[in-house]
């Protein structure tokens, strides 16, 4: 059974706050429907007129920043003519301006069940934004792609908040997008008007590929599901000097160094039976990030996704 993302639900039964209001989207280019029909298009043809600004996140509009932590500008979507605010850009929260053209900031962004995704803070600080500049919050809910029950990794400590982790939550939370808005609305004390149009047909346990919907990259490193399974782990390796696989066709699928000798960290590795997880020795050289233009020697660290179902 194929599952029913919030944007279609919306579009379907939109609720009745909507008629008449001024709405705004925050979205990228995986804020699509079951047949790939991008959000801003399904908006603005159910509710001509209406649809009066977008925004987007890190990455850019269209995805287009490839690199880590590169920022992009405001601009005017060349299809509807709608300004474009970048909320990765010259700020980071939005600005009363920004705000200015709307009554209603509709969120259908696809997160990636991992703390240090960038997305969720942005919607936080919209929420932020949308209490202080009286605007209400609608998210058009999106399934967690690596299951709604395993929840692992420490909670992050207070004194190490930053953009890629405002909350105490632990690394893969196990919650959507929804959920998560929710949380901080509640447990965190942001306290903005906030409705959630949700899922149907999805179960908890259900990793992305079994809801039968079509994956696009949420950002330009999580190029398949299988990306986002293994990225809660091999994410955290972006704060050392070993590559991450940025630069490769296999973001966070690989990972290497130089001086890394691969049969001897798959010795190494080799008595803890990750379950699930296919190890076998690569040798890569990025193009980008760190270690371009240098060879690599390290790990794929594959999903076998039937034993990692198993295994939940």
């Amino acid at each position: 059974m194929k599952t029913v993302t919030g944007l279609e639900n919306f579009i379907e039964s939109p609720p009745p706050e909507i008629k008449g209001a001024r709405l705004g989207l925050l979205c990228n280019p995986a804020s699509i429907d079951g047949q790939y029909q991008h959000a801003r298009h399904r908006i603005a043809k159910r509710f001509p007129g209406q649809l009066r600004a977008l925004y987007s996140p890190q990455h850019g509009f269209f995805a287009e920043k490839q690199d880590n932590m590169i920022e992009s500008a405001d601009m005017v979507d060349p299809e509807l003519g709608l300004p474009v605010f970048s909320l990765y850009g010259r700020t980071r929260v939005p600005e009363g301006d920004m705000y200015d053209p709307i009554d209603i900031l509709l969120v259908d962004l696809q997160d990636v069940g991992t703390r240090v995704y960038t997305f969720v803070y942005t919607l936080s600080y919209c929420m932020e934004a949308a209490r202080r500049f009286d605007r209400k919050v609608v998210v058009l809910d999106r399934p967690n792609p690596i299951n709604g029950l395993t929840v692992e990794g420490s909670c992050l400590e207070q004194a190490f908040t930053s953009f890629v982790g405002r909350y105490p939550i632990p690394m893969r939370h196990g919650l959507t997008i929804g959920e998560l808005a929710r949380l901080f609305n509640d447990a965190y004390g942001i306290d903005c008007s906030l409705d959630i149009v949700p899922l149907r047909n999805w179960q908890r346990r259900l990793y992305y590929r079994e809801t039968n919907l079509p994956w696009v990259a949420p950002s330009p490193n999580l190029p398949t599901p299988e990306a986002a399974m293994v990225y809660p782990g091999q994410v955290i390796l972006e704060g050392t000097n070993i590559s991450e696989g940025r630069g490769t066709t296999q973001p966070f699928e690989l990972f290497g160094a130089p001086y890394i000798n691969p049969n001897d960290l798959l010795g190494a590795l080799a008595p803890s039976g990750l379950p699930g997880i296919v190890l076998r020795p690569v040798s890569f050289e990025p193009t980008a990030n760190k270690w371009q233009g240098e060879r690599c020697n390290g790990v794929s660290n594959t999903c076998d996704r039937s034993r990692s179902i198993q295994a939940v």
